[in-house]
């Protein structure tokens, strides 16, 4: 009986060896991403790589604010809680800088010309020229958004240019009393993003070459006196106000991502590129606002060929069709020219065509001061305290103070 139990002890003890050896063979990943539709995308399609790899990957969702002040905290680790983090765009140069990301080129990760090539451009250290930090995962671009009701209701075309956007916003309020235009005037982010395409479109630039501000210039003036007119006919809403207002019939445009207004097929309002030009008869420029999250591998990773290798897979043409059915953004052109895919989701055509017409905010690692400052003064202007003239004068001067 003695002998029968140890044969027993020790089969059992064996079998628990065996199960801990299996558990150690199976390696983990860790993502820092975007909360909401990004994460749910992921999980829906990581089994796969997890089979093949015999690895577990697991992805920790965090609001934006937070994820970036997490990945900039760990990235002090010399061994990363992160394998990979995703970072939205604007936050490429400050992170590059820093050194959070590794070098994706030096990993064997090649560049994919199927790649959307402004959205690849983002990716790179120094900006479109350098090696490559990050990939493309999640393509969003600024869109207009209009209800096609009113428009026709006015007897217009989608407007080409921000002269006739106030035109018809004009029209709209005075003849029916609507909202002829929503602006989104909250300080910071919100109002930067809001106005830049308008400044763009007058052929403005923030920064010259040698990083002088720009704002306050002929440029400036004329899309502030624009946003300020468009402000007196129109509203200042927040997003599902801006969204509702539009989509419902209580105002007839307004700037907006993707994401606002559309939901797997189905648009709760009409959608266009950002008008390309100030008044019809002007030059036309690059105006949509380009606002990828990316993905890369964290240097302090202990594992970065197999994070490199689960960032080639997610970022894949076959996975991106797959993440498209659960709410993921393409960054390739092809899943955007997929005539299956173009069917069933109308908008990837637009989108891809704002997405190689769109322009990126600038390279800069201060850019998210230099947004504050800027964002704080275009608020003034269309709050009435302060003038154009004295608005642009002083973003000029706070952010040349912060770029030096």
């Amino acid at each position: 009986m003695r002998k029968r139990l140890a044969i027993t002890l020790s089969l059992m003890m064996a079998a628990s060896i065996v199960a801990g050896c299996q558990a150690k063979s199976e390696d983990k990943l860790v993502i820092a991403a975007r909360g909401g539709s990004h994460v749910t995308a992921m999980e829906a399609v990581k089994a796969e790589f997890e089979q093949k790899h015999n690895v577990k990957v697991e992805i920790i969702g965090l609001e934006s604010a937070d994820l970036k002040q997490k990945i900039s905290l760990d990235a002090k680790n010399k061994n990363g809680a992160y394998d990979l983090i995703m970072a939205d765009d604007p936050w490429m140069p400050e992170l590059s800088e820093a050194g959070i990301f590794a070098n994706l080129t030096e990993l064997g990760v090649e560049e994919d010309a199927d790649f959307e090539e402004s959205s690849l451009a983002l990716g790179k250290h120094p900006y479109q020229t350098g090696d490559l930090y990050a990939l493309p995962f999640s393509g969003n671009v600024q869109l207009f958004f209009y209800n096609k009701q009113l428009l026709d209701n006015y007897n217009a075309e989608v407007p080409q240019s921000w002269e006739e956007v106030l035109h018809i916003a004009n029209k709209a309020h005075e003849e029916d009393n609507l909202i002829g235009y929503v602006i989104r005037g909250q300080q910071g982010n919100p109002i930067v993003s809001d106005f830049l395409p308008i400044f763009w479109a007058y052929g403005g630039q923030v920064f010259d070459e040698q990083w002088n501000a720009q704002i306050d210039s002929e440029a400036g003036q004329q899309a502030l006196d624009t946003y300020i007119q468009l402000a007196a006919v129109g509203a200042n809403y927040e997003t599902t106000d801006i969204v509702s207002s539009v989509s419902e019939g209580r105002a007839t445009m307004a700037l907006g991502w993707p994401s606002w207004f559309i939901a797997g097929e189905t648009a709760s309002a009409d959608y266009a590129p950002i008008p390309s030009k100030a008044t019809a008869n002007g030059a036309a420029a690059s105006t949509g606002m380009i606002g990828n999250w990316m993905m890369g591998v964290t240097a302090n990773s202990q594992n970065k060929e197999l994070a490199a290798n689960f960032l080639t897979f997610i970022t894949s043409s076959d996975t991106q069709k797959k993440l498209v059915e659960h709410g993921g953004v393409p960054t390739r052109k092809s899943v955007y020219l997929d005539s299956e895919l173009a069917s069933k989701y109308k908008h990837f055509p637009i989108m891809l065509e704002a997405l190689q017409n769109s322009v990126a905010r600038p390279r800069t690692a201060k850019w998210s001061r230099v947004e504050e400052a800027l964002g704080v003064e275009l608020s003034a202007a269309i709050a009435g305290t302060k003038s154009i003239e004295a608005a642009l004068s002083d973003a000029n001067k706070a952010v040349n103070e912060i770029m030096q």
